[in-house]
């Protein structure tokens, strides 16, 4: 048996960054950069305020307090957007909105709770003098031209996966259309005579096809553009015709058919369609899978080939499929996140290999504690459903016991917990 890491070693060798396309900054949420980008302009472009309050020179606060305001003329207003032509000079003000530029001359912005100016509306006096009630200092709530970022600056790197945030950076840049890495086509085919398509009636022995979905719906999730092509039925010639309609997908993904029984057929086809090893990985669930490259006329494309049981495909893709699609999105970081947690059950490893155990992971007075889900059959999807994670009993590890520290790779962190 290969240890999990000399597999996904061995894939991702097969795998590069896709090519880049422009697409429009409201369709590029979730997507992965292309480009590095720097900004053509200040943000902010100009020094502006950070307040509701009034533009002075800090000079003309001095010594000001509730009991003796220092009383200033005030010689305008000014909105956010706009730009006035009047000049501060000491003894003089400009009522200031937030965000707006900062007049020519003044140092400081001191805010209207510092002031009397409620108590003049109170009064019904006019607004043509604010009482100053405290002293500011230069640069009091004035924000810099360029204090979030400056012209020229890098402000994203390509590969950086575009978050709302980083899109609301892009669209403070202006750009409309940002060059994004295409999401990879990731064919994914079924194999077995027992599979029912979901949209068919149940036959008495046969069961529907869920990997096929499920696989799809993690696809979408990493960011790649599943293609469904259907159940091959358990003979060479369908299954070989099924995979010839993968020839124009990034990446094909199989399940079932790799292991030894006498319908494990896939391993022949691929052989006669191309190169394919196979591999029996140190991980439960998950043990069997195929890897391999399919020739076709003008490219070759990588074959996973997952087993059949629904919880081994589900686990089996999180630990390849997802960095592959990473990699081909041009994303760097593959790992889950994975917390160290206490284990709240007895876990047995019988057979030395790396078990990834269904939990919940919850919290408990700022600790994280993982409980099992129930039965850990490979078969048991409804464990999955359960589960926020995987519990990892290393390979050398024959017994985790109750209370024991582990490791947890997380399948919805930052969901509740």
């Amino acid at each position: 048996m290969i240890s999990v890491e000399n597999a996904l070693e061995k894939i991702l060798n097969h795998f590069n960054v896709l090519e880049a396309e422009e697409e429009l900054l409201t369709d590029c949420l979730g997507r992965v950069l292309a480009e590095d980008v720097h900004s053509t302009i200040d943000i902010p472009p100009l020094d502006n305020s950070a307040m509701d309050g009034y533009a002075i020179q800090a000079v003309s606060t001095e010594e000001a307090t509730k009991n003796y305001p220092n009383i200033l003329r005030v010689i305008g207003e000014l909105a956010a957007g706009y730009i006035t032509k009047e000049e501060i000079t000491p003894g003089y003000a400009i009522r200031i909105m937030t965000g707006a530029p900062i007049p020519k001359g003044a140092d400081a912005v001191v805010q209207f709770e510092h002031t009397d100016e409620e108590k003049r509306r109170a009064l019904g006096q006019p607004l043509n003098e604010i009482g100053i009630l405290r002293e500011v200092e230069k640069g009091s709530n004035i924000r810099k031209a360029g204090e979030d970022i400056a012209k020229g600056d890098l402000v994203l790197k390509a590969g950086t996966y575009l978050r709302p945030q980083e899109i609301g950076v892009l669209a403070s840049l202006g750009r409309e259309v940002v060059s994004v890495t295409r999401q990879p086509t990731v064919a994914i085919l079924a194999t077995g005579d027992e599979l029912v398509d979901i949209k068919e009636s149940l036959p008495v022995g046969k069961i529907y096809n869920s990997n096929s979905y499920s696989i799809a719906a993690q696809v979408i999730r990493y960011g790649g553009i599943p293609k469904m092509l259907g159940i091959a039925r358990d003979n060479i010639q369908d299954l070989e015709a099924k995979m010839k309609k993968a020839k124009d997908a990034d990446l094909l993904i199989t399940s079932a058919g790799v292991s030894v029984g006498q319908y494990d057929i896939v391993k022949e086809v691929l052989s006669r369609m191309g190169a394919v090893d196979f591999w029996t990985v140190c991980m439960k669930p998950g043990k069997p899978l195929a890897f391999g490259l399919l020739r076709f006329k003008n490219k070759e494309i990588p074959h996973i080939g997952f087993p059949g049981n629904p919880v081994s495909s589900m686990i089996t893709f999180e630990q390849f499929a997802r960095p592959a699609i990473f990699k081909m999105l041009g994303r760097t970081n593959f790992d889950h996140v994975t917390i160290t947690a206490k284990s709240e059950d007895r876990v047995v490893n019988t057979d030395g290999r790396r078990i990834y155990t269904r939990v919940r992971v919850h919290k408990d007075n700022g600790r994280f504690l993982a409980r099992l889900v129930g039965p850990q059959g490979s078969g048991i999807l409804t464990s999955m459903v359960r589960a926020n994670g995987l519990m990892i009993v290393p390979e050398n590890t024959p017994t985790v016991e109750k209370g024991e520290e582990v490791q947890v790779q997380m399948f919805d962190w930052g969901e509740e917990i």
